[in-house]
């Protein structure tokens, strides 16, 4: 019974990515936020419980890539249609809803991040390009700043910067750059240098910043990732 208890989890994850679709659907966005965060939360449990049941199954595998679909690939392409519509309605109403579809740019390219994710063999210790829930949760930072406006930072709702970010995103989702990951073999020091240094600074940008602190965290892991595999010239662990 319990080696079903890992696929449970996957599910949760993906119950939460739905309920956060329909949220994001009917203007329910606060509801949405939290959704994501839970559901990020049950992506990063169901491997610790497989790990820590020493389960591994194709079937898992696989579920967990359609939850992350619909959690990190359907959401992040939902928030950021919402916000170019939302951008466009001040200045030409007229098709916004055409004007916003390249939004589904991050969905697509979420999709083939997965589908290369599955059949790659080198990304068992880290990652070639930015995990999908790490591009799903820039898009909930900046939801959250669009919620609640802080000084100097408007012009990041800007039709053109949207855009922007859209396909930035869905670049780096694919774009073969090592990124660490969050994987603790053990909980000792040496050996996760990096991971635990990245969690203290990430709480503390949460602390500070509450849910736009999410846009900061991510950021934060793709330059850090980019320093240290293209200055150091070092595998990442």
């Amino acid at each position: 019974m319990l080696h079903h208890l890992p696929n449970a989890v996957t599910l949760l994850n993906l119950f939460c990515g739905a309920c956060a679709s329909l949220c994001i659907i009917y203007g329910r966005l606060e509801w949405a936020i939290g959704l994501v965060a839970l559901g990020a939360l049950f992506d990063l449990l169901d491997g610790m419980v497989a790990r820590w049941l020493n389960v591994h199954s194709e079937l898992g595998k696989q579920l967990d890539s359609l939850a992350d679909m619909v959690s990190f690939g359907l959401v992040p392409g939902l928030i950021v249609y919402g916000l170019i519509a939302a951008a466009w309605q001040g200045h030409w109403p007229k098709d916004l809803e055409l004007r916003a579809l390249p939004a589904f740019l991050l969905t697509l390219f979420a999709a083939l991040r997965l589908g290369k994710f599955n059949l790659d063999e080198r990304q068992t210790e880290g990652f070639l390009g930015l995990p999908t829930p790490g591009c799903t949760l820039f898009m909930i930072g900046l939801l959250g700043l669009y919620l609640s406006p802080a000084p100097g930072l408007a012009f990041l709702f800007n039709v053109g910067v949207l855009y922007g970010i859209t396909l930035l995103f869905s670049v780096l989702m694919v774009v073969e750059i090592p990124m660490f990951s969050f994987k603790f073999k053990t909980l000792q020091w040496t050996g996760n240098e990096i991971r635990i240094i990245f969690a203290a600074i990430s709480v503390a940008l949460v602390v500070s910043w509450q849910v736009a602190g999410l846009s900061a965290v991510v950021l934060l892991y793709i330059i850090s990732s980019c320093f240290i595999h293209f200055f150091k010239r070092k595998p990442l662990p």
